[in-house]
């Protein structure tokens, strides 16, 4: 099964430059989408319907901000949206689809780059996130949790690691919450495959960033112990140009 994970940027803007060419070219088994920046009736699903895809939504209130998307051609057994938190679920920041023996959660962490406020909430959603996902995992076994997670794992993660003034998505507390989410019960596919490697799945618009590779890596397909060695590959393609993220993409047998 061929999984993607991919910040779009906006999915009506990814469509006008070839998104949904690309999915039927690729035909990847499911496709999780964050910051789809609509609402499902301001998207023609229609050729996404053709593909094949069950698609579940998760928008946010305001229109034209954040929101994830699962497109699957397995139907899931169960679909739930957001975490049962009001003031996250606002946001449209999580789907999750339920299979026979694993459960797949797709989710778009907050970004703190607007202020000392945002990165509170950040923090706050980071702190509610962790428990919220230990009661799916006690209920239903194996997780694979993909998305944009706006956190910089390592320094091989970022291309100027040795920078001072700690921007959103660097700084300690995030990156120690990130630690712990890997230290206990998760998997960095990537980093399972490529422990070495240095590839990023985001890149500023700005000062040619992504040309000279000058990018960090803030999406993540996390997994489960019991799925380790069901997983054939993850990678990031940084050549696949609809957004400023990249997708990255795991193989696995599922």
């Amino acid at each position: 099964m061929q999984l993607v994970s991919y910040n779009v940027n906006g999915i009506r803007a990814a469509i006008k430059k070839g998104l949904i060419d690309w999915i039927e070219a690729d035909r990847p088994d499911i496709v999780c989408i964050q910051e789809t920046k609509s609402q499902p009736e301001q998207v023609d699903m229609t050729k996404f319907d053709a593909l094949g895809y069950h698609h579940f939504w998760h928008s946010a209130v305001k229109k034209g901000y954040s929101g994830v998307l699962t497109l699957t051609k397995q139907k899931p057994i169960e679909v739930q949206t957001g975490m049962g938190i009001e003031r996250y679920d606002n946001e449209g920041r999580v789907v999750t689809t339920h299979y026979d023996d694993w459960t797949l959660i797709n989710v778009y962490i907050p970004s703190g780059s607007s202020g000392d406020e945002r990165h509170q909430f950040k923090m706050e959603f980071l702190k509610d996130f962790g428990p919220w996902i230990s009661e799916i995992r006690k209920k239903h076994g194996e997780l694979i949790v993909v998305g944009d997670y706006n956190i910089v794992r390592d320094r091989l993660d970022i291309h100027n690691p040795d920078r001072k003034d700690q921007p959103s998505g660097y700084k300690p507390d995030e990156r120690a919450w990130l630690a712990d989410w890997f230290d206990n019960g998760f998997n960095d596919s990537f980093r399972i495959k490529y422990p070495e490697e240095r590839l990023y799945s985001w890149w500023s618009y700005r000062a040619g960033a992504r040309q000279k590779d000058k990018g960090w890596r803030i999406d993540y397909i996390s997994i489960t112990d019991g799925l380790t060695n069901r997983l054939s590959d993850c990678r990031m393609y940084k050549d696949i140009l609809h957004s400023d993220h990249c997708p990255v993409i795991a193989v696995l047998d599922l």
